[in-house]
């Protein structure tokens, strides 16, 4: 087989081979700092690494399978040798779809792919189309996020290696359900970062609080970018991976005329094509700028959807009544109305969390371009003790996420108001690294309004209580609340109104002092009660309630919904007018 590796710099390189094949062999330069060696005798499994003018041996940069982690040799995998068995697999599209986000490492007590494959049987009593998969990039020690990976071509060991998530890809998709890959190319992990020796993968400045900003308009930066290109694009075509969720691409710090998401946008609608299946680009941003979400042709950036923060600040607040940090824009409810009926609620006016005017109007964008979630990891997460919604919010904000125009999105547990938290934990093997972790993330969310007091991130008690704990379905709060989320996640897609992604025939009234919230999909009526009291809502519904979370009562002047609680009604007669204020 013919080793390859870019390394631009370098006068000499040499491919350091397992001993079984005598040791290192010398590359030849090629064109635009490209080496490469023939050494017949390599094959599958052969391990290996380059030197590079005598310096090394380091990882392959493009190594496709790290068996023995981030610090040891890279091996030569053959993705022909895993045989598929999705063939009757079309694909998925994103547009009326509902996500379930999940963590490999804590979705169950084992924390491997395979075991992931068991419970896909819940998902698909749960009906989610898609579930959307951590990062899988080896990381250092045994337990991560997954936000610190290096070595981004290979998948982590502890889960399974590369065969372990085919396996899982495959399983999922005779399931019929999707499966979208979280990939980070706006930082690489502080610790086995060994891209630094082959050439410019970095910009020489820190792009944002998580390390390094890697080098995408600068010199030697065409490579660069292949690098990631080719990154993603080795995820949908040898991993038969449906999308991606691109994380923090406001940390992309890209200058050039075709912006990074373009031309990935470009190169993944080819792909799209020579497979024969959709293939998906989820973007991760906090830029509130609708031009990530418009075609190529009409000038935008391509991506086929993007994260909502504003839906979840706002839904969030509703339900929870927090205040602090980046949630004081969204306490009231004509924030939450304001995001039902627009997609943002910062669209150019004033952000105080940020001190500035924030975000663009998202006129003419569907509501199925924009994930929005009452939960996900970084929500949950990132708080100090990784503690999740209540389940009477957890009703309440469900109720109108999954019957919002939205592409919904759930987090692991969520649907049973799991009661184990998710913390943010950590198994770096550099002591300085693992030492300061817990410091770094105290400074990081400075000004959050949190008092910081979260467990260390590095323990391994901190990662095992962050497992789910499946016997709590058994519970009749925990399967109740799991009755509720699969009857409207059934009710969203059995009444075309529920996924219509169209914000001009979605209509609110709402009133902040009495704290109800009523929500128009055509002639259907969501209708929640945010409040401790009980109250009457100018809805004239007839008898055709559709479902509710609490026994409910219809009549003359109304619905009458107790406190904290919700339902749903098609309702012949439309809208009645009341008191609340209507967007």
């Amino acid at each position: 087989m013919i080793f390859e590796v870019w390394a631009p710099n370098a006068t000499t390189v040499e491919v350091d081979l397992d001993d079984v094949l005598d040791g290192r062999r010398a590359m030849t330069a090629g064109a635009g700092g490209w080496w490469a060696a023939d050494v017949p005798e390599a094959g599958h499994g052969t391990c290996y690494r380059y030197v590079l003018d005598g310096e090394g041996p380091y990882p392959d940069p493009r190594s496709r399978r790290q068996p023995d982690g981030v610090f040891g040799p890279s091996a030569v995998y053959d993705h022909a040798r895993y045989t598929w068995a999705d063939h009757e697999w079309t694909g998925r599209d994103l547009r009326g779809s509902v996500i379930y986000e999940l963590h490999i490492g804590t979705f169950t007590q084992t924390g491997t792919f395979e075991a992931a494959i068991e419970k896909l049987p819940h998902l698909v009593e749960l009906s989610v189309d898609f579930v959307e998969v951590m990062p899988v990039a080896p990381v250092p020690g045994g337990r991560n996020w997954g936000y610190d990976g290096v070595d981004l071509y290979a998948v982590n060991e502890t889960y399974g290696g590369p065969d372990g998530l085919k396996s899982f890809v495959d399983a999922c998709h005779r399931a019929g359900i999707g499966v979208l890959l979280d990939v980070v190319y706006n930082h690489l992990g502080p610790s086995g970062n060994f891209l630094h020796p082959f050439g410019p993968y970095f910009a020489g400045f820190s792009g944002s609080y998580w390390g390094e900003a890697v080098n995408l308009d600068g010199p030697g930066s065409d490579e660069v970018r292949r690098y990631f290109i080719e990154n993603a694009l080795q995820w949908l075509r040898d991993y038969h991976i449906d999308g991606l969720r691109l994380d923090a691409v406001h940390a992309l710090h890209d200058k050039r005329a075709t912006h990074l998401l373009a031309e990935l946008s470009d190169q993944v609608d080819a792909l799209s094509c020579a497979v024969g299946k959709p293939l998906s680009l989820i973007a991760e941003s906090d830029l509130n700028d609708p031009h990530m979400v418009r075609s190529l042709d009409a000038g935008g950036l391509g991506m086929t959807a993007q994260w909502d923060d504003d839906v979840h600040h706002a839904l969030h607040c509703a339900v929870s009544g927090e205040s602090h940090g980046y949630y004081a824009d969204f306490t009231d409810l004509s924030a939450l109305a304001k995001a039902l009926t627009r997609g943002v609620v910062h669209e150019g006016g004033w952000s105080s969390f940020r001190g500035r005017t924030h975000g663009a109007p998202y006129a003419g964008v569907p509501g199925h371009r924009l994930v929005a979630c009452l939960q996900n990891h970084d929500q949950i997460g990132n708080r100090p003790l990784g503690d999740r919604l209540p389940v009477s919010a957890l009703k309440l904000g469900a109720g109108l996420l999954l019957t919002s125009p939205f592409t919904p999105m759930l987090f692991m547990g969520e649907e049973w108001g799991a009661g184990t938290p998710f913390l943010f934990f950590s198994d770096h093997v550099d002591p300085q690294l693992r030492e300061s972790e817990g410091g770094r993330r105290e400074q990081e969310f400075d000004g959050f309004g949190y008092a910081w007091d979260a467990p260390d991130p590095s323990r391994e008690e901190t990662f095992l209580r962050s497992k789910l704990d499946w016997d709590e379905v058994k519970q009749e709060v925990h399967w109740s609340l799991l009755c509720w989320y699969r009857d409207l996640i059934a009710l969203r897609k059995a009444l075309p109104e529920l996924s219509d992604p169209h914000f001009d025939s979605v209509r609110v009234e709402f009133d902040p002092d009495g704290k109800w919230l009523v929500m128009w999909r055509g002639s259907l009526c969501v209708a929640v009660n945010f409040g401790a009291d009980s109250v009457t809502l100018p809805v004239s519904v007839g008898a055709a309630l559709l479902a509710s979370d609490e026994p409910v009562t219809a009549g003359e002047d109304g619905v009458w919904l107790p406190g904290q609680s919700m339902a749903i009604f098609r309702s012949p007669g439309g809208q009645k007018s009341g008191p609340g204020s209507p967007v």
